[in-house]
């Protein structure tokens, strides 16, 4: 039987030490490449054009370019962009916040163990469930900005749609929605894309904190 391809993975941080960790981590993996490396924000963007990976792990703080604004610059070049997975000392940091908002699919704590390192680097390549919901939940009530009044999606979401928001914040996977609601998960699949084109959100990760911050999900 062939084996499927592995994970390509592109490793950002300013950090030596850092990505030689990551590498030795992720390399021990038979399902995980490291294809590449980036010391600052802009040869991050580079490196990702040229070897076109399916993960990144970038992070927050770096020099010329930082991660925020290498994540937008990646999702907003590329056809088919890699997820990004921004990685962070501090999880309440308002850098991870902004990653999240312009597109990156979760982030992960620099202190995390290897085996969630490695499971978060495959959930966001290969699932369709959200990386650590409760996580971030927890950023959506420190940073979420407050709103006069809700945006003109959240009138716009059917019945349906709005429940399938609401469990694609819980982590449900599509198969999971699907078995909770008792539909098809075509039919799920439908409900989520219309979410994000309603939402104007470009993953799930995305509508989901953009939900929080119209405060159709309660964030506390």
């Amino acid at each position: 039987m062939t084996r499927p391809a592995p994970i390509r993975v592109v490793l950002a941080d300013d950090e030596r030490m850092v990505r030689t960790a990551l590498r030795a981590i992720l390399s021990a993996e038979p399902d995980l490449e490291v294809v590449g490396e980036a010391a600052t924000g802009a040869e991050a963007v580079s490196v990702v054009r040229e070897l076109r990976p399916d993960v990144v792990l970038m992070d927050v703080r770096m020099p010329e370019t930082d991660g925020i604004r290498a994540t937008e610059q990646i999702l907003g070049t590329l056809d088919e962009p890699p997820r990004i997975v921004v990685v962070t000392t501090f999880e309440n940091d308002s850098y991870v916040y902004d990653a999240l908002r312009v597109g990156a699919a979760g982030f992960l704590l620099k202190r995390s163990d290897a085996d969630a390192l490695v499971q978060a680097v495959r959930l966001v390549a290969r699932s369709d469930s959200l990386l650590f919901p409760a996580a971030v939940r927890t950023l959506a009530t420190a940073h979420a900005r407050a709103r006069p009044a809700p945006p003109a999606w959240v009138a716009k979401l059917t019945g349906r749609e709005r429940e399938v928001l609401r469990h694609m914040a819980d982590g449900l996977t599509n198969a999971e929605i699907a078995r909770r609601m008792e539909v098809g998960p075509a039919t799920v699949k439908s409900h989520v894309a219309a979410v994000l084109a309603k939402t104007g959100a470009r993953d799930r990760t995305q509508a989901v904190i953009a939900a929080y911050e119209a405060g159709f999900l309660n964030a506390g």
